[in-house]
């Protein structure tokens, strides 16, 4: 029977609220609109003045629930949880979570349902820049008092996250690939010292070889992954050797991976990899051992290995194995050593990248939330969360170690993420995959490159 016309206005009206109040899909208000006899254009048109345009909308929709998607899992969402608990609770709004290790294939298949997330939490910038530029975010410059973080956040974070001027991101849970990790107590006892240089790093080295000890440990098996952390030291080694403008091209295939650039930061990591007597059994040990298990070998008793370089997160795998180490008396890390002094301290590493796609009252609470050194701390203090947000306390960090990472990412001079991360995938895989060939053949370095000239060239243009 058909809807009398104050019946229809009544329920159109309930299905305004419905959208503006709980949230709901495109496709969900496109097919009750049609089950109330609107044509497609009618129904196009009140979604439009119900403020369910384009993602660069300025219409505010009223919400108190916000729809979140991201990859974080165990003990990571655990924390998030804990870090969302007083903003629901002051709010009275609601999170609904999605955790995808796929994320480019969710939200690809989100977009194309015109039914995006309310917010997403990328694992790195590019999507960002992407998304950006098919006008899918949100400006969060729209809403958020840029005094305040223009304050919190260094201008090498407030640039990463922009796009033609405008701020698409928060950086948020970050990591620090500057680190080379070492035993204090094993240095001190053998009298060694701290290098401050490249070159202070190679005589170290050797002269820790030439005393018949091992000076590295080096591992970089990670099954269909393996090559990643030799990938970190390139990528590290590139950005302090030749700085970010030469980085960035790199990046984007602005430059040839025959490139002199690229051969040197190569060059220079088989320095370590396939130095004299720098790591046992070499290269065969280095293949065949996980990047994680070659993290334990400086911090045995004895020490296996004086030297290991990975990122931040190694705190956590060596805390784990040795239970009873102490932050910055067992173990520590210090600064990767200068290259070229014009880029001192530049650092890679990573970071999870806030953004938003719908513009919802809830979406700027919550954004404004988690943007606060406030909200950050709770995670800090549970450990295994770096901040770049300068106001977060550095007495909130568990431990002098995880503190001076800290540090070290706030005061970053560059930042840039590691390398392969930003590239399309095939280029990644095949730069993980070279990395493995020269390890086993330093020799080929010429060939390597050119057979990576070839993939990239393929999939930059595809």
């Amino acid at each position: 029977m058909p809807i009398d016309d104050r019946d229809q206005s009544q329920e159109l009206d309930q299905l305004v609220d419905d959208y503006s109040e709980r949230g709901m899909s495109r496709r969900e208000f496109m097919r009750r609109a049609g089950a109330l006899g609107l044509s497609l254009s009618a129904a196009a048109a009140l979604l439009e003045a119900c403020g369910g345009g384009s993602g660069n909308s300025s219409s505010v929709i009223q919400s108190n629930t916000v729809d979140l998607v991201n990859v974080w899992s165990g003990e990571e969402q655990d924390s998030f949880n804990a870090v969302v608990a007083p903003w629901k609770q002051q709010t009275g709004n609601k999170i609904n979570l999605e955790t995808t290790r796929d994320l480019d294939t969710l939200l690809t298949s989100r977009l194309r349902a015109n039914n995006p997330p309310d917010i997403a939490i990328l694992p790195n910038p590019a999507k960002m820049q992407q998304l950006a530029g098919q006008g899918k975010l949100i400006p969060l410059d729209s809403f958020l008092d840029m005094n305040q973080i223009n304050n919190d956040y260094a201008k090498a974070w407030t640039d990463l996250g922009s796009s033609n001027g405008k701020l698409y991101a928060i950086f948020y849970k970050a990591a620090n690939k500057g680190t080379i990790w070492y035993n204090p107590a094993a240095f001190s006892s053998a009298g060694y010292t701290t290098p401050a240089t490249w070159q202070d790093l190679i005589t170290l080295s050797t002269n820790i070889a030439n005393g018949g000890k091992f000076p590295w440990s080096m591992g970089v098996s990670s099954g269909t992954a393996s090559g990643w952390p030799a990938a970190d030291w390139i990528d590290h080694i590139f950005l302090l050797n030749s700085g970010p403008d030469m980085y960035d091209k790199w990046v984007a295939h602005k430059i040839p991976w025959t490139d002199p650039s690229v051969k040197a930061a190569f060059q220079m990591f088989g320095q370590i990899a396939a130095g004299p007597h720098f790591i046992n059994g070499a290269p065969q040990s280095i293949l065949a051992t996980g990047f994680q298990e070659a993290s334990y070998l400086p911090f045995d008793s004895p020490p296996k290995a004086y030297l290991y370089y990975l990122g931040d997160f190694t705190a956590g795998f060596i805390s784990t194995q040795f239970p009873h180490a102490v932050a910055g008396t067992d173990y520590n890390f210090f600064p990767f050593p200068t290259i070229n002094p014009t880029y001192t301290g530049a650092v890679t590493g990573g970071a999870d990248v806030v953004v938003a796609m719908r513009n919802t009252t809830a979406v700027q609470s919550l954004i404004k939330y988690l943007a606060t050194a406030q909200a950050q701390e709770i995670w800090v203090k549970r450990g295994g969360f770096t901040s770049v947000n300068k106001s977060v306390s550095l007495s909130a960090y568990p431990d002098a170690v995880t503190k001076a990472s800290a540090q070290m990412l706030t005061a970053a001079t560059t930042f840039r993420f590691g390398a392969d991360d930003l590239m399309p995938p095939a280029v990644e895989n095949a730069f993980w995959k070279a990395t493995l060939s020269f390890i086993s053949n330093p020799g080929q370095l010429d060939s390597i490159l050119s057979s990576m000239e070839s993939t990239a060239s393929q999939a930059y243009s595809s």
